[in-house]
């Protein structure tokens, strides 16, 4: 059985520490930036918040609550020992913001932008542009970090695990 990770183009295994790196300061970066510029102005982002007809009752939670994981998310990032849970953290921030932007397009007429500093200059194919681009570069992370299948021995096959009769 082949593990996954050799689907993977032979540069990024063969460089996997600093891609790894690249990745993970590209998401601190990213995460940093946007939680910053959102509460620097914490009320000009509740109001953009409050527009949105998904988010209306949890406005003032949720400019709180986005910025606070985006932090947490990148300092998770910022240590080897907990990069994978970041990496996840991160897949799982950048899939939730694509499907608000897929929903915000597909059932509202009024499109609020509240990413935050030079994002929110971006259209609406850019911003799923650049989520996609993300979600991808998170997906390379975890599939970078995570040791393949057979070569972990909870998952080995019985006949491969050692045990004598």
């Amino acid at each position: 059985m082949r593990p996954i990770r050799w689907t993977l183009p032979s540069f990024l295994i063969r460089y996997k520490g600093i891609v790894l790196e690249v990745i993970s300061f590209l998401f601190i970066l990213l995460f940093v930036y946007a939680a910053v510029s959102k509460l620097t102005d914490v009320q000009k982002f509740t109001v953009q918040i409050g527009q949105s007809p998904l988010l209306t009752n949890i406005a003032g939670f949720t400019a709180w609550f986005i910025p606070i994981v985006e932090i947490g998310v990148a300092l998770l990032l910022a240590w080897p020992r907990s990069r994978l849970y970041g990496l996840y953290g991160a897949f799982g921030l950048m899939v939730m913001f694509t499907a608000y932007i897929i929903a915000i397009l597909s059932f509202s007429e009024h499109i609020p932008c509240s990413c935050g500093g030079v994002l929110e200059k971006l259209g609406w194919t850019e911003h799923l542009i650049f989520n996609i681009i993300f979600i991808a570069l998170a997906a390379i992370g975890i599939l970078l970090l995570t040791p393949p299948r057979y070569q972990r021995e909870d998952l080995a096959p019985l006949g491969e695990q050692g045990y004598s009769h």
